[in-house]
């Protein structure tokens, strides 16, 4: 029996709507591999495709408005790569400001001395110190706290806007704004880590005063229990200020996401 026009007309209605949903799913899959939270070892793998299809489903009709998109298999596919390096470049905003965050703790880990006790990090994986866990699960509950999932999602839906389905960005432009968030990486965690590195430094410059009047005074003995009680009381009283400072932040990487794809 031959297709009426109205089978064609929904046939064709349904491939664009699936490709589109593929394209949107390529732009939203890298925040569920790169981003923290969204990345989490505890949450099952499982779980992570199907929030990640749902916010495919949601987007799918934002993104596809005004949007046609071609049935070549083969520009299709280059779409495809497009998306994933544009999602990819959102996601990696909100990774290089809590890798700051754990940069941060694990400077301080090793000036207090709390490196040599690494232990597994169950959020990472990855070995890590006790104050480079503290910093991260602060920074991801200060995330949660201020609503930064929605952030995240408002600025994700926003992406569409700025770079259409159809439409190719500039790779070098893209490539420029990555590279000027990882040379930040470290003076931002500087500036968390800021208070404590002062502390612990005039306390080691207060030790070899005391060593130079008190030769017989055994300086590594004392030395580390007090570093350890001077930068846990100064870390506890400048968690609030790194509370702050994270808030504005993740506002701001998501700010500075936004403008690097628009120039793009």
């Amino acid at each position: 029996m031959p297709a009426t026009p109205l089978d064609q007309v929904l046939a064709q209605f349904g491939g664009l709507q699936t490709a589109g949903f593929i394209l949107v799913l390529a732009r939203i899959s890298p925040l569920f591999v790169v981003a923290p939270l969204f990345s989490s070892r505890q949450i099952p793998p499982r779980v992570r495709t199907i929030v990640a299809c749902a916010l495919a489903v949601g987007l799918t009709p934002i993104a596809m408005r005004g949007q046609h998109i071609p049935n070549d298999v083969l520009a299709l596919f280059g779409l495809v790569l497009k998306e994933l390096l544009v999602g990819l470049a959102f996601a990696l905003s909100l990774a290089l400001l809590f890798a700051a965050v754990s940069s941060a703790g694990a400077l301080l880990d090793m000036l207090v001395g709390f490196s040599f006790g690494s232990i597994v990090d169950p959020l990472t994986g990855n070995q890590s110190a006790v104050l480079t866990q503290l910093y991260g699960l602060v920074a991801l509950a200060i995330f949660v706290a201020i609503d930064g999932i929605s952030w995240v999602v408002g600025g994700l839906a926003r992406t569409f806007e700025l770079v259409p389905l159809t439409a190719a960005p500039d790779v070098r432009s893209l490539g420029a704004g990555v590279i000027e968030g990882f040379t930040t990486i470290f003076s931002a965690a500087l500036q968390v880590a800021a208070p404590v590195l002062l502390a612990l430094v005039i306390t080691d410059v207060a030790f070899g005063v005391v060593t130079r009047v008190v030769p017989q005074l055994n300086v590594f003995a004392v030395g580390f229990p007090v570093k350890v009680v001077v930068g846990m009381l100064v870390v506890a009283a400048s968690l609030p200020f790194v509370s702050g400072w994270i808030g504005d932040q993740l506002q701001l990487s998501v700010a500075q996401a936004l403008q690097t794809i628009k120039l793009a």
